[in-house]
């Protein structure tokens, strides 16, 4: 939130010196190498911009920074979602909210970046140009309808200005407020498990003095974050690739980091093609570009609906998970950030085989194999990471805490004193919350399964419950009720 007030306001600043035109020109300002070049008038501009424009150059920087940290705190704020399972009943409208802000917001990234007309940004536009193409039937005319005509046309900079400054902003600053503000007070905050929370009660401080004292505080840390970032690390230096030229493309060409896995999607695949009626699907393109990102994100719009209907779980949560409670959620969050991040590494095979002085197929393979065996690996070193907290946990509970001091027995043995947990720092193992998941089918009676898993979806459903319920940390099979009671009959409180 504090990264889009940052666009917004240095977005207001770039509009009065950009020209979203691809009208050419012949470039006459104070960059030498390219004065005399003949270019559009949104590519002259922003070199004016940069260099001819008191703070311009800066502003820029600032802009580009902040969209990038904006897209990273959106993943950030995903994952953590996702992995304590804040997702789940009565937010699912708000997660589904989020999926759409991260769709628009890496939409309007790329449009923003393309607008400069450079050769790194028009190279992309031939890339988005090739996808649009590549879909059946409507392929082409959804490409005409963008780009006004044959490619790159003229209407290109002038239709992204639009939607970048006015159509998706516009759907933001709806989409935001209602997301962070409006459906917050009405569903409450989440909160971990520990001494004093319930799924009843909500603890914290007040929006006024403190959440305001607080929130304000954060934005200027965001702003000079991304004002430091911008000062000394350069981000985007239009002027070293030229004007942009349908003939011509720049060596080791990269996307911004979030539209990075889209290329390494697209490197990957190999050159499949498939014809039918007379008509040509490049599925090279199709898959990569079109499936890929449908699997991904109509995957994370639908997983809240999938888990409930998998685990059963219809209870209202303000409670979150540790996501070691919760092995399966945790291995599946993990096989997707593996899957992502191979894809996104992708996108820079030609410069890592540069780089390291390897061949380019080798590089190639390389993402292939762990595109399909990484998430897999992942989610099994996940899950028996999960494991072992959990019995870690158990250990605590049983045994108290190492002090570090050892006693020699009169018989000449070591030990080392353990000390029991409080009750706070046993709160968040045993205090009630509602399961993560419950049995949704009754168990088998003399061999005969009961009625409502004999059907072939009932007895997938079944098997999915009970691989999710199977090692719960907190919940049927986990730390229960019994051990809390037990702690609070055998050792006083001994929080002071």
């Amino acid at each position: 939130m504090y990264s889009f007030v940052i666009i917004l306001l240095t977005g207001v600043f770039l509009t009065l010196f950009f020209r979203p035109s691809m009208t050419e020109v012949v470039y006459g300002g104070s960059y030498g190498p390219l004065r005399g070049v003949r270019m559009s008038e949104a590519y002259a501009s922003t070199l004016h911009l940069s260099f001819d424009v008191r703070g311009g150059l800066l502003m820029r920087q600032i802009h580009h920074w902040a969209t990038v940290i904006f897209l990273g705190s959106i993943v950030v704020h995903l994952l953590r979602n996702f992995f304590t399972g804040a997702f789940r009943k009565p937010r699912e409208l708000n997660w589904l909210i989020g999926i759409v802000l991260f769709m628009l917001v890496m939409v309007n990234g790329l449009f923003g970046y393309s607008l400069p007309d450079d050769l790194l940004s028009g190279t992309g536009l031939r890339i988005l140009e090739g996808v649009l193409l590549s879909l059946p039937l409507v392929g082409s005319y959804a490409q005409m309808f963008l780009f006004g005509g044959e490619f790159p046309g003229e209407l290109i900079v002038p239709r992204l200005y639009v939607i970048h400054i006015l159509l998706i902003p516009g759907i933001l600053l709806a989409l935001i407020p209602l997301h962070a503000v409006v459906l917050t007070w009405r569903q409450t905050h989440t909160q971990f498990p520990g001494k004093g929370s319930s799924n009843t009660t909500v603890r914290g401080y007040p929006f006024f003095p403190v959440f305001v004292a607080k929130t304000g505080a954060f934005f200027l840390w965001v702003f000079g974050v991304t004002a430091l970032l911008a000062a000394f690390f350069q981000i985007n230096p239009v002027w070293l690739f030229g004007p942009y030229d349908p003939g011509a493309i720049s060596s080791g060409s990269q996307p911004d980091w979030y539209m990075g896995w889209l290329e390494g999607s697209l490197r990957m695949m190999p050159a499949w093609e498939v014809t039918a009626f007379g008509h040509t699907l490049p599925l090279s393109v199709i898959i990569p570009a079109v499936v890929v990102p449908g699997v991904l994100f109509t995957g994370l719009a639908a997983y809240p609906f999938l888990e409930r209907w998998a685990t059963g779980d219809r209870a209202i949560h303000h409670l979150l998970d540790r996501p070691r409670d919760v092995p399966v959620r945790t291995g599946i969050g993990a096989a997707g950030i593996v899957f992502y991040g191979v894809l996104w590494l992708a996108g820079g095979n030609d410069v890592i085989a540069h780089r390291f002085s390897i061949p380019l197929f080798w590089t190639t393979w390389f993402f292939r194999v762990a595109f399909l065996l990484g998430p897999v690996l992942a989610y099994a070193i996940a899950y028996r990471f999960c494991l072992g907290l959990q019995q870690r946990d158990r250990a605590l509970l049983e045994h108290g805490v190492e002090t570090g001091v050892i006693r020699r027995s009169l018989d000449g043995g070591y030990s080392e004193v353990e000390r029991p947990l409080t009750a706070a720092e046993a709160a968040p193992l045993t205090d009630e919350r509602p399961p993560a998941a419950v049995p949704v089918a009754r168990p088998e009676r003399l061999g005969v399964p009961a009625p409502e898993a004999r059907r072939r979806l009932a007895r997938v459903r079944a098997a999915l419950n009970r691989r999710f319920t199977a090692d719960l940390g907190h919940g049927p099979n986990g730390n229960g009720d019994a051990r809390r009671r037990e702690l609070e009959a055998a050792a006083p409180d001994q929080e002071g």
